[in-house]
């Protein structure tokens, strides 16, 4: 079968393969299709994200990534913003003195093995739809449609979302489609010290040292590793969207690696004027 299927990639020209892969992926995704929009859960989850739309039009956002340059930012200074919280953010609360507005978790492993977590959080949340086998349905946790082929940025989260590999991806799109006029990131480091094949499951072994807190992925956890190409991908699609609206994504993550946004310097961002 696999000698069959490198036959059938040599005969199709350079041209054409984009268009070919895009309809095998959707293909592929027909058997999701109809509980991803007609399941109850996800009914109730597109009626409540319609009514994100625009809620924060002009304003600006924080998406607070996870990286260990987190602790190097002064994160009281955030209370009075709008917040994305992604995965294990929560670990931070406690030193922050406070939740953020929003909490977003993408990944099948974090999900599964944060449920309880997940779920115990009072702010709105967005679960992927594959994560409805570990967490109940709630008023104020909202399923989103995501997948893991056919890179697009999503400007309606009601649809399909691509993930790029990454949740900070996924917030993007929720910032845009709530109508923030400017996103900042912070503590998205885009820089692992652990390293081996992207999007390969493996099992921490003692501390966690890709993560603000040593015990974000402790012994024992299963995580995926970083595929930082990916998500470069889906980093230039969110620029675009948002430079092509007169919106704008800005990283004031310190020392981060990431070079897709221009630069910001966070401590700047809280000066008063006058």
């Amino acid at each position: 079968m696999s000698a069959l299927r490198e036959l059938f990639k040599k005969a199709i020209p350079e041209a054409l393969k984009p268009s070919v892969r895009a309809g095998y992926d959707a293909l592929r995704r027909v058997p999701e299709l109809p509980a991803a929009f007609f399941h109850p859960w996800r009914m109730a989850s597109i009626r409540q994200l319609r009514e994100y739309k625009d809620i924060h039009w002009g304003r600006r956002c924080f998406i607070i990534g996870n990286g260990p340059s987190l602790k190097q930012l002064d994160l009281t200074l955030l209370k009075d913003e709008y917040t994305f919280g992604m995965n294990r953010i929560y670990m931070a609360f406690p030193e922050m003195g406070f939740a953020t507005s929003y909490y977003v978790c993408m990944n099948d492993l974090v999900v599964e093995q944060c449920a309880s977590d997940i779920q115990q959080l009072t702010m709105p949340r967005f679960i992927s739809w594959r994560g409805r086998q570990w967490v109940n349905r709630e008023d104020d946790l909202n399923f989103i449609y995501s997948t893991y082929t056919s890179p697009r940025f999503a400007k309606d989260i009601t649809g399909r979302v691509w993930e790029s590999a990454t949740v900070t991806f996924v917030a993007l799109q929720l910032a845009y489609y709530m109508g923030f006029d400017t996103v900042y990131l912070i503590g998205v480091d885009h820089n692992f010290v652990t390293q081996g094949p992207p999007n390969t499951t493996v099992i921490s072994q003692g501390d966690d040292p890709n993560h603000f807190n040593p015990g974000y992925f402790g012994k024992g956890f299963r995580w995926q590793l970083p595929d930082l190409e990916t998500s470069e991908i889906g980093y230039r699609l969110a620029k675009e969207a948002f430079s092509k609206d007169g919106r704008q994504v800005l990283d004031a993550t310190l020392g981060g690696k990431l070079t897709i946004f221009p630069k910001a310097n966070y401590a700047e961002l809280f000066k008063k004027n006058g």
